[in-house]
């Protein structure tokens, strides 16, 4: 093992956790076959098989779930010794690794764009994704920085709320209930819903939104994409609850309209989220108090307003 490389462990880590060599060749952007190499050389410089396939899936044999703990030992040093290194460069050169749940994607990187700009230098590397993912890269230290709209609850984390965050119920501008005034949940229960998938931020949202009445929903559809979602809800196929900060563009072309529905919008907060016992470099605690100090107002500006106005913001959960 001692000819090993930390470039093949990273390459076998990344095989490993998402048991797929086409997934970690997408995640790491290289070529399936070049994934593939990288992981046949450090098999031979073990002088086992890592992986095993049954029918049309790898697993890990036993050398390999042993050669995934070592590697995530070893790859968490070299990051480590990374990381002191940058405490030396400051904020200006180092690096900021940051993501957000798939709604911050439509207005997060003009705030990576603002941060870059006020510290020449640093180096942005940036996540979207859904919350279980989110989730999972806090838990593996992949991340610094974690935006989002539940911190977790199950684990050790800093959670400082930054921006309000309104969710609303959307419909095509010529549904039947688009120039109603005060609508009753009752009677928008009666309406084929197409909703994120359960798990998602949008669905744990839309259960704190709709309470009790959730179970009166007609759930027509699940749907991963909240872009797909949109045009389902344009096309007439239902209506849905997605966040106002996701719509913005729809409402300007007049393509999508806010239902007046009683006890809506929904008023959330985005969250900054770190791990308690995270020792953050100076770049990610100089962008942690730009979100803070700036950040509500940069999105406000970039998608245009906060979204309707109706329930008063919750208390931020800290």
């Amino acid at each position: 093992m001692k000819n090993a490389t930390l470039r093949q462990l990273k390459v076998f880590e990344a095989v490993a956790r998402n048991l797929s060599f086409s997934r970690a060749a997408e995640e790491l952007h290289l070529t399936q076959p070049a994934v593939s190499t990288q992981v046949k050389k450090l098999e031979d410089h073990a002088g086992l098989a890592l992986f095993e396939q049954l029918g049309k899936k790898i697993h890990l044999t036993p050398a390999g779930v042993e050669m995934l703990h070592a590697s995530r030992v070893i790859i968490q040093q070299f990051k480590e010794v990374e990381e002191t290194m940058t405490q030396f460069k400051g904020v200006s050169g180092g690096k900021l690794n940051v993501a957000v749940i798939s709604a911050g994607d439509y207005f997060f990187p003009r705030l990576l764009v603002e941060f870059a700009r006020r510290h020449s230098g640093v180096t942005l590397n940036f996540g979207v994704c859904n919350r279980e993912e989110l989730l999972e890269q806090l838990s593996d230290n992949l991340t610094d920085l974690a935006v989002m709209v539940r911190p977790p609850l199950d684990m050790d984390t800093v959670n400082e709320a930054f921006a309000p965050h309104p969710y609303v119920i959307v419909a095509a501008p010529d549904h039947p209930l688009a120039a109603r005034k005060r609508i009753p949940v009752s009677r928008l229960a009666r309406e084929p819903f197409v909703v994120r998938e359960k798990g998602s931020d949008t669905w744990n949202s839309m259960e704190e939104g709709f309470g009790r009445h959730l179970a009166e929903l007609n759930i027509a559809m699940e749907i991963k994409s909240t872009e797909t979602i949109k045009q389902a809800v344009m096309a007439g196929m239902g209506v849905s609850f997605l966040s106002a900060h996701t719509i913005s563009r729809e409402l300007q072309a007049g393509s999508l309209t806010v239902l007046d529905v009683q006890g809506f919008p929904l008023m959330l907060h985005w969250y900054v989220v770190h791990r308690r016992n995270k020792r953050l470099p100076p770049v990610a605690q100089a962008f942690r108090s730009f979100l803070m100090k700036d950040g509500a107002a940069l999105i406000e500006q970039t998608i245009g307003a906060n979204g309707p106005q109706g329930r008063r913001p919750q208390r931020s959960r800290k």
